[in-house]
């Protein structure tokens, strides 16, 4: 029963809002300390005193459906434990992240904006179509 008690705090320490949002996007509500915003507007926070070992860093996307595609490199890192250095919006790693062009933010894979290439070979296999007889 130390979830609903700990449900309950959260949501006297958050806010009926924005622990609903949270039960909605993370599905478990969450209370810390915000340790920075990236360049996309994702909020990333921190609680070392309540959480599970490697569940205390968390990020709220500012998109309602968000993508873990949108996290940048630097926050990346952070989010997965392999630096305990917060990203510097200034200092962007040196990952060739940025280097390849347009960043788009989202990942668009079973979306229109998805990559298709352009195919110059024929079909080997032909659509079926029906031939109707004429009735005399």
């Amino acid at each position: 029963m130390s979830w609903v008690t700990r449900t309950i705090r959260n949501v006297w320490k958050l806010g009926i809002r924005d622990s609903v949002y949270q039960l909605a996007t993370l599905g478990d509500t969450k209370v810390g300390v915000l340790v920075g915003v990236d360049s996309y507007g994702n909020k990333y926070y921190q609680n070392y005193d309540e959480e599970l070992p490697l569940r205390n860093r968390w990020v709220i996307y500012k998109n309602f459906y968000g993508d873990a595609g949108e996290i940048e490199p630097g926050w990346h890192s952070w989010m997965s434990y392999a630096t305990d250095n917060v990203p510097n919006s200034s200092v962007i790693p040196n990952t060739g992240y940025h280097k390849w062009g347009k960043n788009i933010g989202y990942n668009p894979t079973q979306t229109r904006g998805a990559y298709r290439p352009y195919n110059t070979v024929r079909p080997k296999i032909a659509a079926w179509e029906p031939k109707v007889a004429e009735r005399a």
